[in-house]
């Protein structure tokens, strides 16, 4: 379920208002706010300290409940989700781990919308991140003309979150160096921010009643930049794992697809058939087992459901843009070149293989026409 607010804007370089219609991916705030109103308007459970939601009422939002008219948001387990919110409502994190594009982000994100009302706090793993994206940096000019003051700190998320009782996200946080990673353990059990450059009560940001951090990682970037073991035990491990049924990662697919597509201008829906196509072929690449229970070779990229989406929304915005139509199978092929040239060229042999031989075994008009745009791959 997607809401448009009109009531709700931001403010553009010039100042002029800017509608969420405007806006690429408004955050989960703004995209479900009616929703949320109305689950605190009505929710008469025990509140975590801090919290804007009971437990029952932020499960609600994710996992959705159609009696009260919420929509799901998040396809998985729903005992995860409750384990989720449960170690949150404590002092440890929460750490999200599993493959690329299982919904770790999109998770994390609702559950801070939900708890927070404010998803915008996130860190964003990498090489490149350094303490000062984490805690805070100062506004240099004020840090020269006046020295240190609360004045010339700028509070980076986490500091934020602590200051205002908020849960904080840091995604793909083993992508992070090890020192930088360490940098949470004093944030996590002390529950402080310290400032030296500050005297007095002002050198310490204590956390207010809901702070939290969110953590996520990918299976694939374990060993690249392993966590400590002392941070390990300041986290709760939960795994999300991709999603097993054939209908409802379709009916997933094909929802996200209609919303991307309809933000890009596109006012046909996609072609159900292709859709299906598409994402049966991403689940046998993803899994190494065609329909029939064959074996075939897998794709070292990334398969995801969040990629399949991606494909998805190529499609149609190439069916539409370019010929004024929905987007066909052999849209699919043109698209998935890209997705399988990514990380290794023989992946563009083995898909090349997997049309030439699997699809053609298969049987309708999206197959067909998939099996004969297989030239497509070679341009």
């Amino acid at each position: 379920m997607t809401n448009r607010h009109q009531d709700h804007d931001h403010r553009g370089a010039a100042g002029s208002a800017v509608t969420d219609e405007a806006l690429q991916r408004p955050p989960a705030e703004v995209r479900y706010a009616a929703e949320l109103a109305a689950l605190r308007a009505d929710d008469a459970d025990p509140r975590p300290p801090g919290w804007q939601l009971s437990l029952r009422a932020a499960r609600r939002f994710i996992t959705g409940d159609p009696e009260t008219g919420i929509g799901r948001k998040f396809v998985g387990d729903t005992a995860l989700v409750e384990r989720a919110l449960v170690t949150l409502a404590t002092n440890r994190g929460l750490m999200l781990v599993g493959e690329p594009g299982t919904a770790k982000s999109l998770l994390s994100e609702l559950i801070a919308a939900a708890v927070s009302g404010d998803s915008t706090l996130v860190v964003q793993g990498g090489a490149a991140t350094t303490e000062d994206q984490i805690k805070y940096s100062w506004n240099y000019a004020l840090l020269v003309s006046e020295g240190p003051s609360t004045r010339s700190l700028v509070p980076a998320p986490m500091l934020r979150g602590m200051r205002d009782g908020l849960l904080v996200r840091f995604e793909e946080i083993t992508r992070c160096p090890l020192e930088v990673q360490d940098s949470l353990l004093s944030l996590l059990s002390e529950r402080v921010v310290a400032i030296p450059e500050l005297a007095g009560a002002e050198g310490m940001a204590f956390a207010r009643q809901g702070f939290n951090v969110i953590a996520t990682a990918n299976t694939r970037d374990r060993g690249v930049n392993e966590m400590s073991a002392a941070l390990k035990r300041r986290f709760t491990f939960e795994t999300v794992f991709p999603i097993a049924d054939l209908d409802t990662e379709l009916a997933l697919v094909e929802t996200e697809a209609k919303a991307l597509l309809a933000r890009s201008g596109v006012p046909v829906a996609p072609d159900r058939d292709v859709l299906e196509v598409l994402v049966t072929t991403f689940r046998e690449l993803r899994s190494g087992v065609g329909h029939d229970g064959a074996g075939l070779d897998r794709l070292s990229a990334v398969m995801s459901t969040a990629e399949a989406v991606s494909v998805a929304h190529a499609v149609g915005v190439r069916g539409w843009f370019l010929r004024g139509e929905a987007g066909s199978a052999a849209d699919v092929v043109t698209c998935l070149a890209g997705t399988a040239a990514k990380d290794n060229p023989e992946d563009l042999a083995r898909l090349r293989r997997y049309l030439e031989q699997r699809v053609a075994r298969r049987s309708g008009a999206g197959w067909r026409e998939l099996h004969q745009a297989r030239h497509l791959l070679a341009h």
